[in-house]
Formats: structure tokens, C-alpha cells, sequence
């Protein structure tokens, strides 16, 4: 049966949407979770995905259109399904050829067929609307319900806060859209859920919830399915210990683990075997452990049959240990846009040494006036907004047929966090002074530790620096943090002998390395670019100039 796709909701504040690029065209096979649409919302452009299988029959909004939140998007369906009725706004193929069927059967099947249309076409009662687990960044697969602000049977206003959510990036507010009595909650506090899960259900007091629930496919088939086979598997294993492996004329083993037995002087009739049929195979001799009766008379026979006793070897005695730790949302959230980076976008990497005596003297002098504190990472973050606007080409965005240059410098600092690394962005930072960028930066920092930043601060960078420093690391390579061409990663100052003017003498150096997207950037321009990054940082006195 054909499925139709709405605009989704992609933000919590958006009204509409706008199709960038579509992924998929009309007649190409859509498998669940493959990506439809690029959507343009109020914050960002996001990837959908798609929650159904089969062809793309149907798209309704084309590329650069815009449309309001649950327009028709797409259908999806069986190749060559009829969807006329759909677009007429009708029921689906298979609600048409109901009559006919009813014409094929007997007189009784009539008014049942005729029901199952009528309870179809009032699957959700008029006032009562799900709500579904939102898409709060444009990275989020899944989020997790932090806590509940309000409970079964609350009164509901439109724009009062629901719940917070936990996402990939941070702990946001989620607000209600509708007004009425809070009915069902469907994902509790601390558990997570797939983006577009039934989060709650909001409606008329008194409403039928379960009627509601069931007009939509539930997980509860699933989870009888995944538990049947865990018990078919309990019965198995119970009946495969229970089963005796032989029955005192034969032993079905394998010709690996007749050896192995014979090695170890194991008798196999003791050995309970896992294979078919209760044949004994290599693992079931590895994993033998002698019963304590079977062991004194092995030992006896061996000491007696043996004219040399064997010497003793002392081998080391312990458990073998590990623990699976689930991964938050952020770590793969991570790890599949950096493989995305790092495999689509071909790095090349520059580095040069800055010679830092100028720059720690400056920054004295600067943190002895009163209320005012300047680190070097915020002296990097102002050379390099200045820089870029000296290097366009730097500022850009690869986007296949077209480059994209940005006018405005968003340079993204990368922050660690304990579940990973988020970046949020410091907007507009060439026209910022040193004071301003470090307590922007001090702030942001703070909130990214604390998960408390939202997702307009995470979003549009054209550059980012990341400084490992202040970790003593003096020189690394980083991973390009697409859409940007370009990455600056910072190592520590270190003090060492150094030639000035024909003498050796102790200077301060600092390493930085710059990681390049080669389809925007070439080696030229970005060794330029180090050339003007490095005369700032030498002479502090051009920023504040």
C-alpha cells in the first residue's frame, strides 16, 4: 500500500519548509532509512530520511519550493501502484478495490468491508494530535526524554514546554504546538527513541487512547517477534544440555576434536557436543571443564602410566573481562559525520612553526588591564577571521556544481565535552575585538560542557580552529568539519633553542597546521593563508590595529 510523506517538522520552530535537492527521483527504489530530501527549515538545511520501502511513486514539492509543515511531500509505494486517489485527496488503491472484491465474495462480506472503510477513514479522532519524537538538529537521529514537564491529564496550552530532550548536541525545551489534555506519554523519562516515534498524544479529555495507538503500526509486534525466537533459543539450548551426546555405542565427534581430546586426555563421552545433532566440534572440547569425580582417576592413570614425572609450569590465573558501553548519540553522531568528511572530501595538510615571543608578550600586557583576559586561543581565533578575509577561498563551501563563497566569518571552536566533541560557532568574528571573542568564547565553552546550547549555535560555520595545547600536544592533524574547506588545528607553545639574527638563543614556538578540502583550496592558497595567519600572530599589534 502506498504511503504518504508530509513536510516534517525538522525544528521546533518551524512553519515551513523548503525542498534544497532531492536525493532520490520518481521510479527509484527507497529502502528505510535512505536519505529523500535535502530540507531547508528556519535554522538549517537537514537531511530526511525516509521510514518506509518500496519506489518513489510521487513528489510533491520540487527542488527550491517551499511549503507549509505537512503538505504532501512524497508517496511511496509498489511500482506501478495507482495513486490517483491519493492526490485527489481519496483513500488509497486498496480502500478503491475493496467493492470489488466485496462484488467477488459472498453477500455477508458486504457491510464488514464497509466498516473496516469507515474505521480507516476516522483513524484519529477530530482535536486529538501525536506527537512525534522532533528532529531538534539537523544531525539528530534519536533523542532521549531528559524529563517530563508535564504528566497524564495535565492541561496543555499551545507553546508550553512538554518535556526537555536530550540530542546528539544538547538538552533542549520542547514545546507543545497544541492545546488540550495531555493523554498518553509514550516514551518515558530516560528512554530514547527514533526521530518521528510516538512521543505523546494530545487531545479531548475523555479520549480513546488505545483506538488512537492502534490506528498506527505499533512496536509491539516487534517486540513479541524479537522475544519468541530468544525463547525458541532457550529451548533449544535446554534441550541440546539435556540431550545425551551418545548412547554407550558411538560417539559422534569431529576428526578436530577427537585430536584435540586425545591431546588433552579428555574423554568424550563426557563432552556435551553443540553441533548437529549433538555432534562434538572444536569449541566443545575448548570449553571442556573435567568434573571433580572423573578427575582423581585421570590423574591416577596418568601418574601410573607416566615414568617421568612431568615438571610443574606455573601459568598466570584470571578471568578474561570486557563491558559493552552503549554509545550516546553524540559519539555516532560523531563517528558517521567525520567518516563522511573524511572519505568524500580529499584532505591535504600545510604546517608551519609561529614564533610566539610577541604574542605572550602582548598578552601580558593585555591581561594586566583591569576585567580583561585574552588566551591564545582566542589571539588564533582573531588571526584567523582576519585571515580568511584576506583568503576567500579558504571561506568556502564545496557543493558539487557550484563553490560557495561566504562573505561573513563564522569560525566554529571545537570543545570537548564528556560524551565527545560539539562546535559551537562564534558569529562574525573578524569584527569582533580580542576581549570579545575570549568572553564569547568562555561562554559558549561553558554552555557546550553544560549541553545547554542551542542549535543556532552549532550551525552555519565557514572555518573552525581546534586547539589540543593545553593538553601539551605540540602538533596534530584534525578532520575537516564539512561544510567547511578548511580546519586549523593548534599545538602547544614550546620553549626551545631557536635562531635569531645569526644567533641561537631560547625562543617560544607554536606549530599549527592547517587540514584542506584540495576541491576548494589549493596547496598555493593555503600556504598563503598560514604566511598572513603567521605575520598576525608574530605581530599582535596589526589585530588591534
Amino acid at each position: 500500500m502506498a504511503e504518504i510523506i508530509n513536510m516534517p517538522r525538522l525544528s521546533d520552530t518551524m512553519e515551513e519548509g523548503t525542498v534544497a535537492k532531492w536525493l532520490k527521483s520518481v521510479g527509484d527504489k527507497v529502502e528505510e532509512g535512505d536519505i529523500l530530501a535535502e530540507i531547508e527549515t528556519d535554522k538549517a538545511t537537514m537531511e530526511f530520511e525516509s521510514f518506509y520501502e518500496g519506489t518513489l511513486l510521487h513528489i510533491g514539492i520540487e527542488e527550491g519550493d517551499g511549503a507549509p509543515v505537512d503538505s504532501l511531500l512524497a508517496i511511496i509505494g509498489e511500482e506501478g501502484e495507482d495513486i490517483s486517489s491519493l492526490l485527489n485527496g481519496g483513500g488509497s488503491k486498496s480502500s478503491e478495490e475493496k467493492p470489488e472484491a466485496k462484488e467477488e465474495d459472498s453477500d455477508d462480506s458486504e457491510p464488514e468491508s464497509d466498516e473496516d472503510d469507515t474505521n480507516e477513514a476516522a483513524e484519529i479522532p477530530e482535536g486529538v494530535e501525536v506527537v512525534k519524537m522532533p528532529r531538534l538538529s539537523d544531525t539528530m537521529e534519536e533523542g532521549t526524554v531528559a524529563s517530563w514537564l508535564k504528566k497524564v491529564g495535565d492541561k496543555v496550552e499551545e507553546g508550553e514546554i512538554l518535556a526537555e530532550i536530550e540530542t546528539d548536541k544538547a538538552t533542549m525545551e520542547f514545546e507543545s504546538f497544541y492545546s488540550g489534555t495531555l493523554l498518553y506519554i509514550g516514551i518515558q523519562e530516560g528512554e530514547s527513541s527514533p526521530v518521528d516515534a510516538v512521543l505523546a498524544v494530545i487531545g479531548p479529555e475523555g479520549t480513546d487512547v488505545d483506538a488512537v495507538l492502534n490506528s498506527k503500526p505499533s512496536s509491539g509486534k516487534k517486540e513479541k517477534k524479537s522475544e519468541e525466537p530468544k525463547k525458541e533459543e532457550a529451548k533449544e539450548a535446554t534441550k541440546e544440555e539435556a540431550k545425551p551426546v551418545n548412547d554407550g555405542k558411538r560417539i559422534f565427534a569431529s576428526p578436530l576434536a577427537k585430536k584435540m581430546a586425545a591431546d588433552k586426555g579428555i574423554d568424550l563421552s563426557e563432552v556435551s557436543g553443540s553441533g548437529d545433532n549433538g555432534r562434538i566440534i572444536k569449541k566443545d572440547i575448548e570449553n571442556f571443564t573435567p568434573a571433580a569425580k572423573s578427575e582423581a582417576p585421570k590423574a591416577t592413570e596418568t601418574a601410573a602410566s607416566s615414568s617421568k614425572p612431568a615438571a610443574p609450569i606455573n601459568l598466570p590465573v584470571g578471568e578474561e573481562g570486557t563491558e559493552e558501553v552503549k554509545n550516546s548519540q553524540m559519539r555516532k553522531v560523531i563517528a558517521k559525520r567525520l567518516s563522511e568528511s573524511k572519505f568524500s572530501a580529499p584532505h591535504y595538510y600545510l604546517t608551519i612553526e609561529v614564533d610566539m615571543d610577541n604574542a605572550m608578550a602582548s598578552r601580558k600586557q593585555i591581561n594586566e588591564l583591569p576585567d580583561i583576559k585574552v588566551s591564545f586561543n582566542d589571539m588564533v581565533v582573531k588571526a584567523c577571521a582576519m585571515a580568511l578575509k584576506k583568503h576567500p577561498q579558504v571561506n568556502t563551501t564545496w557543493n558539487g556544481d557550484t563553490t560557495r563563497y561566504n562573505h561573513h566569518v563564522h569560525i566554529g571552536v571545537a570543545v570537548a565535552v564528556e560524551d565527545g566533541l560539539v562546535v559551537p560557532v562564534l558569529k562574525f568574528g573578524d569584527q569582533l575585538s580580542l576581549s570579545q571573542i575570549g568572553g564569547a568564547v568562555k561562554d559558549l565553552a561553558g554552555r557546550a560542557r553544560n549541553k545547554k546550547l542551542t542549535p543556532a549555535e552549532m550551525e552555519g560555520s565557514t572555518f573552525t580552529v581546534s586547539n589540543l595545547g593545553m593538553f601539551g600536544i605540540s602538533e596534530f592533524t584534525s578532520i575537516i568539519n564539512q561544510p567547511n574547506s578548511a580546519i586549523l588545528s593548534v599545538g602547544a607553545i614550546v620553549q626551545k633553542p631557536v635562531v635569531k639574527e645569526g644567533q641561537i638563543v631560547v625562543g617560544n614556538t607554536m606549530k599549527v597546521t592547517l587540514a584542506c578540502d584540495h576541491r576548494t583550496v589549493d596547496g598555493a592558497t593555503g600556504a598563503q593563508f598560514l604566511h598572513t595567519l603567521r605575520s598576525y600572530l608574530e605581530n599582535p599589534v596589526t589585530m588591534l590595529a
